[in-house]
């Protein structure tokens, strides 16, 4: 028998969400995702200087502004044809790892494994556990993330001035210098960090984990404490529910490569990881493409490039269903975030948990745990990379004609900014952000979108009217609604 389910919003997250499920008999047979709002932050910036972009564009979201301030930056850097200098590209670096980490930390602790604490699960062995680590507001682990996380973030003050909409981040790198007093400050706070993920989440050295380097390696450590650890009770929750086989994705990832270092390197390479092929292709940006076939937004005779898009609303276009465009790289869906920058740039286990059982619920949360194991030490060489005394930030110069490209990765994935200025005002800016690449809707050709195929098959319970399984996938991608819909 075949039934339709709207499910949203999304509580937990910034869930302004909804999903329509065709369903048949206990299965998802196929899905439609509807971001429901329109904002308009395109039209807010056009005729704008171009450096009030800095200003605007950490204001669309209050969960990953630094994110959108680093790409605007990046952009306008492209734009003035400048280059940070090592401090400043490390300090950039600092503070985008900083907000990155926090919501990898927030999305487990408070988003994701919540859902567990569900009556559903009532009658499995471990439920009394995850109910005591995990009951949303209570929960011991869950206070115990909070209140690391909001310590964590006092980097920020110093590195940034505040949090969120830090406004130190500029094309030439950024403003606030850090002395030899301070350096020494944050190497302690990161360190008390790593403690906190040491202790409690991962009950083993950081270099414990991200030596572990193929799925065997992974269950042989989990076997030695199957609940030591919030990491090591999450895969006995993998092992109980099989959660490896749901959520399946479209096979193609996507990262523009991680925290840019002097000298034209980046921390975590990107690339576009094809499963299929188990290999890694350079990213061309001309091959980007957004497609408003099924968006309330006019759509132009064929897709277009970011630098050439449009973003105007039409509320009552017909066969639109969600204010959300359809990217495409190369004509392809792609999924982005954690799991595209660990295979991007070779991450052993997750490459090997991909390979066996693709990306998934599972892998995008393992990906999201290996990256907080592998960042954390990077921030403190960087921290000790530092140069106090040297230049932080380059003066910029911006030209009155030009365009300019800004990508980076957010904690959600590739997040990309397109400006055109003309006669020194902005005449278009179009941004791409990681849920506007994992949620998007069909494309023209009724291809559909990375969360939408990753739903087909997932198993719909008698009398559920939010599905469980459902909101296992849609949390495993750690949605962001406001950045999908600027």
């Amino acid at each position: 028998m075949t039934s339709r389910l709207l499910v949203g919003p999304f509580n937990r997250v910034e869930g302004d969400l909804e999903v329509a499920l065709t369903i048949d008999g206990d299965r998802v047979r196929e899905a439609h995702v509807n971001a429901t709002m329109y904002r308009g932050f395109e039209q807010i910036l056009q005729g704008k200087d171009p450096h009030d972009a800095l200003v605007y564009v950490p204001r669309i979201c209050g969960i990953c502004s630094v994110s959108q301030s680093v790409a605007a930056a990046r952009a306008l850097a492209d734009l003035a044809g400048v280059t940070m200098p090592p401090n400043g590209q490390l300090a950039t670096n600092l503070i985008l790892a900083v907000e990155n980490l926090a919501d990898h930390l927030t999305h487990f602790y408070l988003f994701f494994m919540p859902d567990f604490v569900r009556p559903v699960y009532a009658n499995r062995p471990w439920h009394a556990e995850v109910l005591r680590r995990f009951a949303p507001d209570r929960g011991e682990q869950v206070c115990a993330a909070t209140a690391a996380r909001q310590r964590w973030f006092t980097l920020l003050g110093t590195l940034g001035g505040k949090w969120p909409h830090t406004q130190s981040v500029e094309p030439g790198g950024s403003t606030r210098p850090i002395d030899a007093a301070e350096r020494v400050r944050l190497l302690a706070r990161v360190r008390e960090f790593r403690r906190f993920l040491e202790e409690q989440l991962f009950n083993a050295p950081l270099e414990a984990i991200t030596s572990l380097d193929h799925e065997e390696a992974l269950w042989a450590w989990h076997a030695q404490d199957p609940m030591g650890g919030d990491l090591r009770c999450f895969l006995s929750l993998v092992l109980d529910l099989g959660l490896q086989a749901l959520g399946p994705g479209p096979g193609r990832y996507l990262s523009y490569g991680a925290y840019a270092l002097p000298g034209g390197t980046a921390a975590l390479p990107g690339g576009l990881w094809r499963h299929d092929t188990q290999s890694n292709e350079p990213v061309d940006s001309h091959s980007i493409s957004e497609d408003a076939t099924h968006a309330w937004l006019a759509q132009a005779r064929a897709p277009l490039h970011p630098w050439h898009g449009l973003t105007r609303p039409e509320p009552d276009k017909p066969l639109a269903y969600t204010w959300n465009k359809a990217p495409r790289l190369g004509g392809e869906v792609v999924e982005t975030g954690a799991i595209a920058r660990q295979l991007t740039s070779a991450q052993p286990l997750v490459r090997d948990a991909v390979r066996r059982h693709g990306g998934g619920v599972y892998t995008r949360v393992l990906a999201r745990l290996v990256e907080l194991a592998r960042v954390v030490p990077m921030m403190e060489s960087w921290l000790q990379a530092l140069r106090p005394g040297e230049v932080f930030c380059e003066p910029t110069r911006l030209p009155e004609h030009g365009q300019g490209m800004g990508l980076s990765e957010a904690a959600r994935g590739s997040l990309g900014h397109w400006l055109v200025v003309q006669h020194g005002r902005i005449a278009n800016y179009q941004i791409v952000a990681p849920t506007s690449w994992n949620f998007s809707p069909r494309d023209a050709a009724g291809v559909p979108g990375a969360l939408e195929q990753a739903l087909v098959g997932a198993p719909v319970r008698p009398g559920e009217r939010t599905p469980v399984a459902v909101q296992h996938v849609v949390r495993s991608f750690d949605p962001c609604m406001v950045c999908t819909v600027h």
